[in-house]
């Protein structure tokens, strides 16, 4: 006879999910206020976006090597519970560090500490519920988690504006030095940041390896079977490691020879460096090398089960729609809703300044909606609910080209937001339930590539559509994101519960 996990008490998952509102106080303090910080510190406009790849980068490469970490940790302190209490200092003191950066450079450097840090305290959060969590009650700890980044990230968005309106801190500084507002926003996020995650750190509890062996062995068997039929396949690294490499090369060629955006080089370039990786693991293999993290994650990501592969495509096309938003709104709204694109004028302000609104609102509607993801997912299934709310979120992006009141676009919001909770907890529900508790690190960690993939594709090829397709109307990006968003809607159908 099988042992089950107990199921947690409501309070119960409350306290091991609690450590996310820090991580994303944590991240929405990042998002919404390292690119003022890097033009106060000097950076021209067109040099942002190539600062601001520290934090995919990072992502990219630091959350694969914490869940394998975490996979293989047990101490007096857990598993995962090490990685929660080094990464919050780390974070605590990156935060503290930030806003006092001299130079633009030791700005750009921090950014890159600050997203490690984050990164070594979140990568295990999503591995943690996995953990502790039976099958049924999955969806509600990841949607319990949706909660907090929403509750994090409106109170974090707003915290210059709070500081600066109703405590009256001056929010203007020299030039070259940061607002008084932004730095005590993110002395407060980080002093937030270190208590959640220490809540959770010492209110809950793991269970030992020798536990989870034991709990739900049937669970784990049929994971352990789909990952087992994913490994059957050898892959030739060095024949990988060759396409890779030309690919790269000839884009790279290609784009200096037709002067193509600059920013595509970030995919060429990406394409040479994963190649190289390619032919190291191949030495490893042919020397027997292989009993290491390194060649671990990369044989993983070869080797990811099937419900993962088709969960890949879902998040890719989530990401993107999203990224799309993210990285246009202000101008589309701007520009469209209030019919100016002159950074000087009040009418452009006022329109960034509702943008801003728009994302602590759509946030606010994804913290409601965290609590009705588990009714849907229970009514009709996790996938059907992940295409529902979906659908939510792409016809919430469409209507924004539509709707010429900005004040109805807060309709536009609700499905946005109902996306976005959905987002951040039903696919790693499903996927968790494909994982065997032994790889649910390395495979939490890999599955956050489809974050940072459609990113960079975002962040090279977005630019280019909207001068040359949408002829500089960047609402169209918005609409081209609900249209991706709607095809991961659609894909998720092909994931097996």
């Amino acid at each position: 006879m099988t042992k089950q996990k107990p199921q947690l008490s409501f309070w119960q998952i409350w306290n091991m999910c609690f450590g996310f509102l820090g991580i994303q106080f944590g991240f929405a303090l990042q998002n919404g206020n390292v690119s003022r910080i890097f033009q106060t510190l000097g950076a021209e406009i067109d040099d942002i976006p190539i600062l601001w790849i520290a934090a995919p980068l990072t992502g990219l490469i630091v959350q694969p090597i914490i869940g394998y970490w975490s996979d293989n940790t047990w101490n007096k302190f857990g598993r995962r519970r090490p990685f929660f209490f080094a990464g919050a200092i780390l974070t605590t003191l990156a935060l503290f560090v930030m806003p006092n950066s001299p130079t633009l450079w030791i700005a750009a450097g921090a950014l890159w500490v600050l997203d490690a840090a984050i990164n070594i305290t979140m990568e295990p959060f999503r591995a943690f519920v996995g953990d502790n969590l039976p099958q049924e009650q999955r969806t509600s700890g990841f949607a319990m988690q949706s909660f907090f980044i929403g509750i994090g990230a409106v109170v974090a968005s707003a915290m210059p504006y709070m500081l600066a309106n109703w405590f009256a801190i001056s929010n203007v500084a020299p030039a070259g030095e940061i607002a008084d507002s932004v730095k005590y926003s993110f002395y407060f996020g980080g002093l937030v940041l270190l208590v959640s995650v220490m809540w959770t750190v010492y209110s809950s509890k793991e269970y030992s390896p020798q536990q989870l062996a034991e709990f739900d062995e049937s669970e784990h068997n049929a994971a352990d079977s789909e990952l087992n039929i994913a490994n059957q396949a050898q892959v030739n690294y060095q024949k990988q490691g060759v396409r890779y490499l030309a690919l790269g090369v000839v884009s790279t060629l290609a784009i200096y020879y037709f002067a193509l955006d600059k920013q595509l080089y970030i995919l060429s370039i990406g394409s040479i460096a994963f190649a190289l990786i390619q032919f190291v693991v191949a030495k490893m293999q042919t020397s027997l090398n292989t009993d290491n993290g390194f060649y671990e994650v990369i044989d993983d990501l070869y080797h990811m089960p099937t419900t993962m592969k088709k969960l890949a495509v879902t998040q890719f096309f989530s990401w993107f729609g999203l990224f799309a938003m993210w990285i246009y709104s202000t101008s589309a709204v701007t520009s469209f809703h209030f019919g100016s694109s002159d950074p000087t004028s009040s009418a452009y302000n006022a329109g960034a300044d509702w943008v801003g609104v728009l994302f602590a609102a759509y946030n606010g509607f994804a913290a409601l909606a965290a609590f009705l993801i588990p009714v849907l997912a229970a009514k009709y299934s996790r996938q059907w609910a992940h295409f529902i709310c979906l659908s939510c979120g792409a016809a919430g992006l469409i209507s924004m080209a539509f709707i010429e009141n900005p004040t109805l676009l807060l309709v536009s919001m609700v499905g946005v937001g109902i996306a976005w909770a959905a987002i951040l907890s039903i696919p790693y529900s499903l996927l968790s339930s494909s994982l065997p508790t032994k790889k649910m690190g390395v495979y939490m960690g890999i599955f956050n590539f489809f974050i940072v993939l459609p990113q960079l594709l975002a962040a090279s090829v977005l630019g280019l559509f909207v001068r040359e397709v949408f002829a500089g109307q960047s609402l169209y990006a918005l609409v081209l994101g609900g249209v991706f968003m709607l095809i991961a809607a659609f894909s998720v159908l092909r994931v097996k519960d």
